[in-house]
């Protein structure tokens, strides 16, 4: 879980529940949950080729604009629109409110977070494709895919991390029983 670990790391907690007015306790929980569902859906999305090349364009562009070396802001625009994207053209509420429904969370912190978040996590992916950092086999031109699978520790649904199984539902595992899973699999369009 390195990986999951070394992108939490990134992420200012601290100053995204200040900025939101909220607990820091409960953005921290609704950080670990929401980050790897979103690279989970980065990871089913660049599964086709098209879309594995935008992603790495978009994770290209948010790493070269800095917000991974502090002082820059958030674009949540741009971030509401990479919501959309990653969930299949739903937008940040619709995300929210299936995430909350599930168990996710607080809807209404959850449609604040997903704006933040999607761009940060799209600076770490770009800056593990241009071989930053210190991840030894993502700096080797592995690509988008590999790069996503070792962040997510393999690309098995997280290992014994408990959104494993939320993980599988999102990535396609048709594992998942209920809850999350089911309603990211619906948004991403794994269930049938």
């Amino acid at each position: 879980m390195a990986g999951l670990d070394e992108l939490f790391d990134q992420i200012p907690t601290a100053q995204i529940a200040a900025r939101l007015g909220a607990d820091e306790g409960e953005v921290n929980g609704a950080v670990r949950t929401l980050v790897p569902l979103l690279v989970g859906g980065l990871q089913q999305n660049a599964q086709d080729p098209g879309q594995a090349a935008g992603i790495e364009n978009a994770a290209g562009d948010h790493a070269a604009r800095g917000l991974l070396d502090g002082g820059v802001s958030v674009d949540q625009a741009d971030g509401s629109k990479a919501v959309a994207k990653i969930f299949g053209g739903n937008d940040t509420g619709q995300v929210a409110s299936a995430l909350a429904g599930g168990g996710g969370g607080n809807s209404d912190l959850i449609q604040k977070l997903l704006p933040i978040l999607t761009p940060i996590v799209l600076a770490y992916i770009g800056k593990k494709l241009s071989g930053g950092g210190p991840a030894g086999q993502t700096g080797s031109g592995g690509g988008i895919g590999d790069v996503l699978g070792s962040i997510l520790g393999g690309g098995k649904g997280g290992g014994d991390n408990p959104l494993g199984s939320i993980l599988g539902s999102v990535l396609g595992g048709g594992k998942g029983s209920g809850g999350l899973g089911d309603i990211l699999g619906g948004l991403l369009g794994g269930k049938k």
